[in-house]
């Protein structure tokens, strides 16, 4: 059985700390991976079928890729492409890099002739947060940077409440306006990141790029932002093991998949504080990070639908989040409560081992 895990634990080698400034560095994704990156490594296993798989750093996680096809030469060019995308998109999206489209839209609060994929993912990012109501929001950079600057001191002091507030009225995108390729803030100290939606928009590229090349038969992982698509080596669907929270490699579910995205979205992974109450999941309500679930899976058709969406349904309470996901077509939803109790989505099915 081929498992892969939606959300692998940290590795004892990076710290807290280094963690966050290598996700800064790179600006997108706050999922640590546990994978150590690899060569390239091709299996034949059937006289017909190479397996190709490959681990490398990207997006601030580790990003896994396993092809199935008949020519090993043809799965390796079409995965070297596919990091290619990767690595051009997430240069693209961060808002740390000076130079970039969401960096200069953060600073001057206003930018025309956007990237079409920027403006793609925040089009999307205003699509979202309407269909849930405000708990998905881009505009929660000044909270971010807020826990950021307090925390990054070596104090460990959580922000006063007035601080927060004072940031909260930097927060809605209902005060972003995007016209084309143009995007403007109403308020002067706005910001976003995508860090929400983005890595989920990536993997969706990339797994284009790989059909594009005749890859039937694929699986990305980016940091629990996985992708399917056709089956794996055995000609049976892929086989996705849900991260356990409490990291004791008690799986909470198993899942089948072929053509599809689950995004786990979690409170375990990257925290700000020793007490691990304040992480990069913020209510965009109160400032604070939730604190009602400690997990959140999302099925959806792509990869950014399950990312955006596992991010809405941790804002949310698990009853009223899987209420939420009961409510869309085809996307299912596994929530961890605090307290360990599971919340499914009603058709979210489990494995059958």
């Amino acid at each position: 059985m081929e498992k892969i895990t939606s959300l692998p634990h940290t590795g004892g080698s990076m710290n807290r700390r280094s963690f966050l400034r290598l996700s800064g560095l790179l600006g997108l994704g706050l999922a640590a991976g546990g994978m150590a990156p690899a060569a390239a490594e091709a299996v034949r296993f059937n006289g017909k079928l190479y397996k190709v798989s490959k681990t490398r750093l990207a997006m601030g996680t580790f990003v896994s890729m396993t092809i199935i096809h008949p020519s090993r030469d043809e799965a390796q060019a079409a995965m070297g492409l596919a990091f290619e995308e990767i690595d051009r998109l997430t240069r693209t999206m961060s808002r740390f890099d000076e130079t970039t489209a969401v960096a200069q839209l953060n600073k001057e609060g206003v930018l025309n002739d956007v990237p079409p994929e920027v403006a793609h993912v925040v089009g999307s990012g205003l699509d979202y947060y309407r269909l849930s109501r405000g708990s998905f929001d881009i505009s929660v950079k000044p909270i971010v940077d807020l826990f950021r600057e307090k925390f990054d001191s070596g104090k460990d002091t959580p922000p006063a409440e007035a601080e927060i507030d004072k940031a909260l009225g930097l927060v809605g995108s209902d005060m972003i306006e995007l016209n084309g390729r143009s995007i403007r803030f109403r308020k002067p100290g706005m910001g976003i990141t995508l860090d929400g939606i983005a890595k989920g928009y990536i993997v969706d590229r990339a797994s284009e790029i790989l059909a594009s090349h005749n890859i039937r038969n694929h699986l990305i992982n980016a940091g629990g932002d996985i992708r399917t698509t056709g089956l794996r080596r055995d000609r049976k669907p892929w086989t996705i093991a849900i991260q356990d929270p409490k990291k004791q490699k008690r799986y909470p579910d198993i899942i089948h998949m072929t053509d599809g995205a689950i995004a786990t979205s979690g409170n375990y992974e990257v925290y700000f504080d020793r007490e691990k109450m304040f992480h990069h999941i913020v209510n965009p309500d109160t400032g604070h990070s939730p604190e009602a679930s400690t997990s959140v899976s999302v099925m959806a058709d792509t990869t950014m639908d399950a990312d955006a969406l596992s991010t809405s349904v941790f804002v949310m309470n698990p009853v009223r989040g899987t209420r939420f996901i009961n409510t869309l077509p085809r996307c299912e939803s596994l929530v961890i409560a605090k307290g360990g109790d599971k919340f499914k989505s009603a058709g979210w099915k489990s494995a059958t081992i």
